[in-house]
């Protein structure tokens, strides 16, 4: 293990297996630790990418388990509303992971998997698990919504969605992603995605909702069987956190180590959607192309801030959209006025009132602080 690399990586998902391998090829030595023995696994996703990201990763081929063609979007009980045109991809995310992993280390990369960051002193040395302790020119956080490497630098992310998820045997093909919208399900919405052979259903509430989410995934599971959709065998159960509260500071300084966010870590996962794999790859080539410049030109403030303003660029709109959609939904629920299917409507996606609803909605123009 190089105790002394140019780069340290945490978090080997694809924001950090992305810089990780920009790092590698343009010559650092890179040293990337991983908490999963094995890369991807177990699953903490719903497995849907859109069609863009396939510009981003060459790894989307061969992990492509079948196209999406349509959103179907379920509000209460009302009959289901369709947007015809909403292309993406079903992946095997366990395999995504992995060839990612695959290419950073085709790329001069280490990695080691079942090792992570216990501890990140004063002046960036970072003790691993195994008891090794780390000290990188540059340390880029990639460890998720609850990230070491943003603890470190303030950089907190304050509000999650818990998900939880079952995959059982799909009875009957469809190619959309089915979306439902209910006053039950606080401060989210459920989903079933079909992936080959499998659908995964699942649904993310506030946390404050925990306790409602075995009994609303078990009522969706069996609404799917007595359809004829879905089969009764659950095959697996994941979950985890999202991060909910919209982009955080993506960088800072550790004593004279730059210290630098991506995807989870940096808040970048959309909190109405739970979207944050196609912003994980981009920020993560975008970080491994900060810590590059900064290693050959120095410049630390100037370059972490062009990083940040790149990804309020590209994130920052839409982010602060949808956390102000959040936070107005969430009044509903906490004040027990539950939304209306109208409301509900306004907070999502596929319909127009969420992108028109200029009057309700504020935009900020700087989604973190300076």
């Amino acid at each position: 293990m190089n105790e002394q690399p140019d780069i340290l990586v945490l978090g080997l998902g694809p924001a950090g297996a992305c810089a990780a391998e920009v790092c590698a090829k343009a010559g650092f030595t890179v040293l990337a630790v991983e908490k999963k023995v094995v890369a991807g696994a177990p699953v903490q996703c719903a497995e849907f990418v859109p069609a863009m990201i396939g510009a981003e990763v060459n790894a989307l081929a061969e992990t492509r388990i079948q196209s999406i063609r349509s959103m179907v979007t379920f509000v209460e009980d009302q009959p289901p509303d369709v947007m015809a045109n909403f292309p993406g991809q079903m992946i095997d995310r366990e395999a995504f992971d992995r060839e990612l992993g695959e290419q950073a280390k085709a790329a001069g990369a280490e990695l080691l998997y079942g090792l992570k960051a216990q501890t990140i002193s004063d002046t960036g040395a970072v003790t691993l698990t195994n008891g090794s302790q780390i000290s990188p020119k540059i340390l880029i956080g990639a460890d998720g919504p609850n990230s070491l490497a943003g603890s470190a630098i303030g950089s907190v992310i304050s509000d999650y969605l818990e998900t939880r998820q079952i995959s059982v045997p799909l009875l009957r093909a469809f190619n959309s992603t089915d979306i439902f919208l209910s006053h039950k399900i606080s401060g989210g919405y459920a989903w079933a995605f079909p992936k080959g052979d499998v659908v995964n259903i699942g649904l993310g509430v506030h946390l404050d909702a925990r306790n409602q989410m075995k009994p609303l995934l078990d009522e969706l599971h069996q609404k799917l069987i007595a359809e004829g959709r879905a089969g009764q065998q659950v095959l697996s159960h994941t979950g985890g956190r999202i991060p909910a509260s919209g982009m955080v500071k993506p960088w800072g300084v550790i004593g004279s180590t730059l210290c630098l966010l991506a995807g989870d870590a940096a808040g970048l996962t959309n909190p109405i959607t739970g979207a944050g794999i196609n912003s994980a790859v981009i920020s993560g080539k975008l970080a491994g192309d900060a810590a590059v410049n900064y290693l050959l030109k120095g410049n630390e403030t100037q370059i972490a801030e062009d990083y940040q303003e790149d990804l309020e660029d590209l994130f920052g709109a839409s982010l602060a959209r949808a956390v102000a959609h959040r936070q107005r939904l969430a009044t509903y629920w906490r004040e027990n006025n539950n939304p209306s299917p109208e409301q509900l409507r306004g907070g999502w996606i596929a319909y127009d009132q969420y992108w028109q609803n200029q009057n309700t909605i504020s935009i900020k123009e700087n989604p973190c602080p300076a």
